[in-house]
């Protein structure tokens, strides 16, 4: 792998004008492939396998045309202090309302609040429900600008007037302020790391180039392949991460060979092929991550997944490959690692730096420092014991939205379940009564707590299926609306005489939590199993691979529990402008999972493979966790402080679960980096001393050789050595 990865380095160092136009012609090609692609079309959320979308299919085949799966919106109003909405002048707003709305192209039906009893008791609150053709990210921007357009003008008498539903929905933002932040953080790390301005562009540029091409592709793509927004904001996120890190790590790496006196064709191969590898390798395990969330079964999460993966893949290539590429532009602009240290006669080259001071302070203290941070981490993890999984509605917008507004409107007027009603579909294809049945499951439901309205079954033209509205008494997102649920299907449904299903959104989201819940144990096997299996090829070793993901588990639960402890409970909610606090998304635990698991081996990677060079190279235990971080540590905290600042940047959005996803990856990198594997990592090894290096003899000798230490490179320097001329070996 090494003496590969340093010939393509070398090559790509030597043929650097056709490496980058060829990245450039991508990036081109991608480009306008972007500009020009067709808009995206439906983003339809489905989850094969659970009730709720068992029952959606079956309304889209017992009642065709109903629009099962169209978007929704509703127009909230209120009367200004001392009016109803009952007063001619009000009504004639609604009315007109109504009229406007009845005209566009996609709308199957408006509902008259006077006609349909949509208005509340005390008279101050109505609100026309309006339903489309399709859903909601298929609807034409000027269906949606119509339907903005008639809330503008029933406000403009005087009501207050807000929209509510999803066909309002709008990509998520990531937050642009906050992005330009997290990047100028890592352009700041990186010129201090790195020591030069040329030295810390490389990096940002490479990233930028890998995310806007990983980014347009999607975008060309998201029409065929049914691509949401959320997918785009992901590449984005991982993409600029790992594309900064893994450029960082090889360039770093360039800059101490140059200082071991290396010419700089020849530092940049050993750089590719030493710190290369670890990025391949490390690149790896955050593919398999990411592709791995297919075994959910979940469309949208399936696809969100492979296109990050897709964008990894391209920033390890353009690592592999442009980076060199640049280096040779760069030339003596870029300068060997610790010039101005040792041309300055106030420092000696030979003093320790801080890395190597620390690791030398965890290998005195192991034991206490392991402690230390076991406890620590398991302590931020508490608050996970107490975690509640649910899908971001309205209800957790911000009350700038007029989103969260409506829905505020909604709670006030008729209760807070008004805006979660259930949706139960009475399959009596197969009952000797299908009125009867219908009547027992209303019967049924209106016995249960938690129930404010039951609606009479309305059944299709063939008349063997019936659909009844349920309104709780609790809001979606709660407890006691999902013990109704629970309820309806397990009490009501046993007594009826048909087939009984419970739909709705607030079903979807009770049965995308439940099956989230249900695949992560299968996934965690898959994704740490794997990754297992590639870090012991990586390592040689069976206690380096099962400490990495024993660690890398103590830190996505921490991450959790700060999560929990920040959306859920409300602490530091004002400071990180959380507005509402409530169940987290259900796709946290299984997203973190895979995704911090990846980014955590990038650490463990590049870290270790830097201790398991100096030990196959003749190093005590000791002394090789010593040189690793001394040669290693400053990089794999500027790149942790740089992911951090990018994940970070994401937090400003005003998308809960794009602020939710931002905050968990920041802190989770946090624990990961600066904890797990800055002082758990050091104090296991110092413990386990050679134990840690230990493989079975049969093992060792069916693994492939792999050779991440670069000891193919050291073989072939030694050959190209006079051996008349006494040298020193090269420690790297």
């Amino acid at each position: 792998m090494a003496t590969f990865l340093c010939k393509l380095g070398r090559l790509a160092f030597r043929r650097r004008h056709f490496v980058a136009l060829l990245w450039v012609a991508l990036l081109t090609l991608a480009g306008v492939g972007a500009a020009n692609a067709p808009a995206a079309g439906s983003t339809s959320f489905s989850i094969p396998g659970t009730e709720a979308q068992k029952a959606f299919d079956l309304l889209e085949q017992r009642f065709p045309g109903a629009s099962a799966d169209g978007a929704t919106g509703r127009v909230v109003f209120k009367a200004p202090e001392g009016e109803k909405m009952t007063d001619a002048a009000n009504r004639a707003t609604v009315a007109k309302t109504v009229k406007e709305l009845g005209d566009g192209s996609e709308v199957v039906s408006v509902t008259d609040p006077f006609t349909t009893h949509a208005v509340s008791k005390d008279g101050t609150v109505a609100y026309v429900s309006v339903r489309y053709d399709a859903p909601a990210m298929e609807l034409k921007d000027a269906t949606r600008k119509a339907l903005e357009q008639a809330a503008d003008d029933a406000r403009d008498t005087g009501l207050t007037v807000d929209v509510g539903g999803d066909a309002l929905q709008a990509g998520a933002e990531p937050g642009a302020i906050g992005e330009v932040v997290g990047l100028a953080i890592a352009a700041v790390v990186l010129v201090i790391t790195l020591g030069s301005l040329v030295a810390a562009g490389l990096p940002l540029l490479t990233a930028i180039i890998g995310v806007g091409i990983g980014v347009s592709t999607i975008t060309v793509l998201a029409k065929a392949l049914d691509l949401g927004d959320t997918t785009s904001t992901l590449a984005l996120m991982i993409g600029l991460a790992v594309g900064i890190d893994y450029a960082l790590f090889i360039v770093s790496r360039y800059r101490a060979e140059l200082a071991e006196g290396r010419e700089r064709e020849e530092a940049v191969g050993r750089a590719t092929g030493t710190a290369g590898s670890a990025v391949v390798f490390a690149g790896l395990t955050v593919v398999i991550a990411l592709a791995g969330l297919s075994v959910v079964d979940v469309p949208m999460l399936t696809k969100m997944g492979l296109a990050a993966a897709g964008t990894v893949v391209i920033a390890v290539l353009i690592a592999l490959t442009m980076i060199p590429a640049l280096l040779g532009y760069a030339g003596r602009k870029i300068r060997p690692a610790g010039e101005k240290r040792r041309k300055s006669p106030g420092k000696p080259a030979g003093k320790p730096n801080l890395g190597t001071r620390w690791a030398s302070f965890v290998i005195r203290r192991p034991a206490a420092v392991l402690l230390l941070g076991v406890l620590g981490l398991g302590a931020v993890a508490l608050p996970v014991s107490q975690l509640q999984l649910g899908l971001p509605d309205d209800g957790s917008q911000s009350t700038s939205t007029t989103q969260r507004r409506a829905y505020d409107l909604l709670s006030e007027g008729f209760g807070p379940g008004f805006n979660g009603p259930l949706m139960i579909v009475v399959d009596a294809k197969d009952s000797d009564d299908p009125k009867s049945a219908a009547a027992t499951v209303t019967d049924g439901i209106k016995g249960l707590d938690d129930v404010v309205t039951v609606t009479p079954a309305t059944f299709n033209k063939a008349g063997d299926t019936a659909t009844i509205t349920v309104v709780p008494d609790s809001k979606p997102s709660s407890t006691q609306t999902e013990d109704l649920v629970h309820a309806i299907r397990a009490d009501v449904a046993s007594k009826a005489d048909a087939d009984v299903l419970v739909t709705g959104t607030t079903a979807m989201n009770i049965d995308f939590s439940q099956k989230l819940s249900d695949a992560l144990v299968p996934y965690l096997a898959l994704v740490v199993g794997l990754a297992f299996l590639l870090l012991i090829v990586v390592f040689r070793s069976i206690l380096v691979p099962l400490k990495a993901a024993l660690g890398f588990l103590l830190s996505v639960l921490a991450a959790l529990g700060a999560v929990v402890a920040v959306f859920q409970w409300g602490w530091l909610g004002d400071v990180l402008g959380v507005e509402e606090t409530g169940p987290i998304m259900s796709m946290m635990p299984i997203f973190m999972v895979g995704v911090v698991f990846g980014l955590a081996m990038d650490y463990e990677v590049f870290l270790v493979t830097r201790m398991r060079e100096a030990y196959v190279h003749g190093e005590s235990p000791s002394q090789a966790v010593v040189t690793g971080f001394k040669h290693s540590a400053r990089v794999v905290v500027a790149a942790a402080v740089i992911m951090m600042a990018v994940f970070g940047g994401f937090i400003s959005s005003s998308e809960s679960m794009i602020k939710m996803i931002g905050f968990g990856l920041a802190i989770a990198v946090f624990f990961d980096a600066f904890v797990v594997r800055m002082a758990i990592v050091p104090a296991v090894l110092a413990l386990l001393g050679r134990r840690a290096w230990w493989l079975p003899k049969w093992l060792d000798r069916a693994l492939p050789d792999v050779d991440v230490e670069g000891e193919g490179l050291r073989t072939r320097a030694e050959k190209d050595a006079d051996p008349d001329e006494d040298r020193e070996l090269v420690r790297v």
